[in-house]
C-alpha cells in the first residue's frame, strides 16, 4: 500500500515551532530562577544555559521541518491513513466501515493561525486516528466527507 498522499498546512511547521517554544519557555525561566538564586556555580549554569539553547534550538528549528516531511493523510472511499511521527515513527489504517465519530479540534495557537486537527474516532482499541495541522477549510471539507462516506457505508462501527 502506497503512503498516504496530502501533507498538513504549509503552516504546521510555524504552529510545531511555535509549539516548542512555549514547551522549552519554561525550563529558560527555571534556569533564569535557579541562577538568581545562586544553587549551582555560575559555570554550572552556563554549562546547563548553553545545552539548553543547543536542544532548544534544534527543537525548535529542525524537528518541525522533520514532522512536515514525514506527516501525510489521505482519504479513500474504505479508509482514512495517517503518517505523523519526527522520531518514532506511526502509520495508522482506519477503515471507514469503524468510524464512530469525526471532530474538529482547534487550540489557541491553532486558532492563530487558522488550523485544525481532524480526530476520527473508531471501534479500535489503538485509539483515534488524528488528522493535524489543516487549515480550517480543508479541515471543513474533510469532515464534511468523511461523514458522508462514513454515512453512506453499511458497516456497524463495531
Amino acid at each position: 500500500m502506497a503512503d498516504p498522499a496530502w501533507r498538513p498546512s504549509t503552516k504546521a511547521r510555524l504552529l510545531w515551532a511555535i509549539n516548542a517554544v512555549l514547551l522549552w519557555l519554561p525550563v529558560f525561566v527555571a534556569q533564569a530562577v535557579v541562577a538568581i538564586i545562586g544553587w549551582w556555580p555560575g559555570w554550572v549554569s552556563g554549562v546547563v544555559l548553553a545545552a539548553t539553547i543547543v536542544l532548544a534550538v534544534v527543537h525548535i528549528s529542525v524537528v518541525p521541518l522533520w514532522r512536515y516531511r514525514v506527516h501525510r493523510w489521505e482519504i479513500s472511499e474504505t479508509a482514512v491513513y495517517t503518517r505523523s511521527g519526527w522520531f518514532t515513527q506511526e502509520r495508522r489504517i482506519a477503515p471507514i466501515s469503524r468510524v464512530q465519530t469525526v471532530d474538529t479540534e482547534r487550540g489557541p495557537v491553532d486558532r492563530m493561525l487558522g488550523l485544525a486537527t481532524v480526530t476520527v474516532t473508531t471501534a479500535s482499541s489503538a485509539g483515534a486516528v488524528k488528522i493535524v495541522a489543516l487549515d480550517q477549510e480543508t479541515a471543513d471539507r474533510t469532515v464534511a466527507r468523511l461523514t458522508e462516506i462514513a454515512g453512506s457505508n453499511a458497516g456497524d462501527a463495531t
